[in-house]
């Protein structure tokens, strides 16, 4: 199996609900680094996975919209603990969906998983992976 990763940041701003969080109930923020690993098994003609730069603008582009935002004021996290773990299958979906609907080229069609790390500190990170 073959891969690529492309890595971005986000600084978001959330609460969470439910005693178990203690005093991240209260607003806070995050700063995450955000690596996206695609996985392929087999490359391309050119002995490519997908265009590293492609792969960094549809990242950025599937990030925009969470970055410098209260989270628990956008619509698609409505009723949801934007949990790193969460945010990491909300990111995968996207990517995913960029892979399928051809955002990331010939290359992007031929990717069967996607894996998505978050970062949040040098001792604490959540990872989703999942297929295409």
């Amino acid at each position: 199996m073959f891969s690529l990763t492309v890595v971005d940041h986000i600084m978001i701003a959330h609460s969470f609900r439910g005693e178990a969080f203690g005093p991240a109930q209260r607003l806070h923020g995050a700063t995450f680094v955000v690596e996206a690993e695609f996985c392929a098994p087999k490359l391309d003609d050119l002995h490519l996975l997908i265009d590293i730069g492609l792969a960094k603008d549809v990242l950025r582009a599937v990030l925009a919209p969470i970055d410098y935002r209260n989270l628990d004021a956008e619509p698609v996290f409505a009723g949801k603990n934007t949990t790193t773990e969460y945010l990491c299958l909300h990111i995968q979906q996207e990517l995913a969906s960029a892979c399928r609907d051809g955002r990331l080229g010939d290359g992007g069609k031929a990717v069967t998983g996607i894996k998505v790390l978050l970062r949040e500190s040098h001792i604490a990170w959540a990872a989703f992976e999942g297929p295409v």
